[in-house]
């Protein structure tokens, strides 16, 4: 089969689309046929090595696995014994390392919404594990209480803010100029640009801020917060060496000092998560974002895109 790989660290120039061996589905999993999927942080992430502390987990020197791509929706093509859940032709959506591919075998996948397009379910995996436990786990988000999602405009924002009034918050979004109307489309209750968050530190403060890889100080993020609320980080912070984890330990100490609370956050995927995204989504509570459309050939220009930070919610892989 084809696949995106890649045997070092470094720009979407180190990617390749070459023929590898197809997959097979363990008894605990699943093989599919992927239609589409989608570029997220962690893809530019893992590419390029950095922050360079994740090298720890995916290879010092060299990545452990050629593999790219985390989310994909397809098609059943054979099914493991123990997997109850689905069945040989079923459409589905759910994420697997090794999604850049013709084919994928996995466990966390579930039935695809029926009104969403292959393209529009594959969407929704990271973003949605991600926005979904931000919002309910770490931030334990409850109805009528005030939400500020930084970075409203990208793959994770643009769910979260739509997660977060689904979930009864009101919900003010902060992103760039040319993402704004999008961001009111979505249900947000108030657009902020960059620029003006800092000229509304003032104003009533938030119970929840979900910071999706800002450079704003703790301290900053922190004066928007009411005494007892909660921020929660997502994704690494800026930074390349020690910023990550010298944030991460400030969030701790932050967090015993006083009575708010500060919360680093990485998304764990999990098959209960993609059923509650998929509810959603058929309720229309939930809608995906497509930035833009590549072919698996060229899913160097999809990463390009997304890193340069301009995509208007997510960008996607048709197989």
């Amino acid at each position: 089969m084809k696949a995106i790989v890649r045997g070092r660290y470094g720009s979407p120039d180190v990617l390749g689309l070459d023929e590898v061996d197809a997959p097979v589905a363990s008894d605990d999993a699943i093989l599919v046929r992927v239609r589409a999927s989608s570029v997220n942080a962690y893809d530019w992430h893992t590419m390029r090595g950095l922050p360079y502390v994740a090298r720890l987990s995916e290879g010092l020197r060299v990545p452990k696995s050629p593999a790219m791509g985390l989310d994909a929706a397809g098609e059943v093509v054979a099914v493991g014994e123990s997997v109850p859940h689905v069945r040989r032709g079923d459409r589905v959506f759910g994420s697997r390392n090794g999604a850049f591919a013709e084919l994928v075998a996995g466990r966390t996948f579930v039935t695809m919404p029926a009104n969403l397009s292959f393209e529009e379910a594959a969407a929704l995996p990271t973003v949605g594990y991600t926005a979904l436990q931000a919002l309910r786990d770490k931030g334990a988000l409850r109805a009528g209480q005030r939400v500020l999602v930084i970075g409203a405009g990208g793959g994770v924002g643009s769910v979260a803010v739509q997660i977060a009034k689904s979930l009864g918050g009101t919900v003010t979004g902060v992103t760039s100029r040319a993402k704004a109307d999008m961001v009111r489309s979505l249900g947000a209750d108030d657009v902020l640009e960059h620029g003006e968050l800092r000229l509304r530190r003032r104003v009533r403060p938030f119970d929840l801020i979900i910071d999706i890889a800002s450079d704003r100080s703790l301290r900053e993020l922190s004066e928007l917060l009411t005494t007892t609320g909660t921020l929660v980080m997502v994704g690494p912070g800026r930074g390349n060496w020690a910023g990550p984890l010298m944030r991460i330990g400030a969030a701790v100490v932050r967090s015993r000092i006083g009575t708010r609370r500060i919360e680093p956050f990485l998304a764990k995927p999990n098959r209960d998560d993609l059923v509650v995204l998929r509810d959603l989504a058929e309720s229309g509570a939930l809608r995906p974002v497509i930035d833009s459309t590549y072919p698996l050939s060229d899913v160097a220009d999809a990463i390009r895109r997304v890193e340069s930070g301009q995509a208007c919610g997510k960008v996607v892989i048709t197989v």
